[in-house]
């Protein structure tokens, strides 16, 4: 099945390949090198399944955040058919405690240049 997100594996290659390239770059100085801007960020399934279980759920909305190390991170929320974010005062679930790559790399693959 096709979504209207979808994108092709070689413009998700560049996209990925440009952001690694780039990702010092657009860093102040003092920020640079210090692993802030994470290449990618793994999550196990269950939360997933439990942001799309949650009730009226209609989509999944990607925030990101930062930690007190400065690092981004992906903090992940449900949505509902109006795109409101489902917090958990009102039944909703917020997702994050992924892998941060790095330090925790996954194996290598035409995404993450390894």
């Amino acid at each position: 099945m096709s979504s209207p997100h979808d994108i092709t594996l070689q413009q998700a290659i560049t996209m990925t390949q440009t952001f690694r390239n780039n990702k010092e770059q657009i860093l102040q100085p003092q920020f640079q090198g210090k692993n802030i801007l994470v290449i990618c960020e793994s999550f196990s399934r269950d939360i997933f399944d439990e942001i799309l279980s949650v009730p009226g759920c209609a989509g999944v909305r990607i925030y990101f955040g930062m930690n007190e190390d400065l690092t981004v991170r992906a903090v992940m929320v449900a949505t509902d058919a109006n795109s409101a974010d489902i917090l958990p005062a009102t039944g909703g679930v917020i997702g994050e405690v992924g892998l941060p790559c790095p330090p925790i790399c996954p194996p290598p693959s035409a995404l993450n240049g390894f």
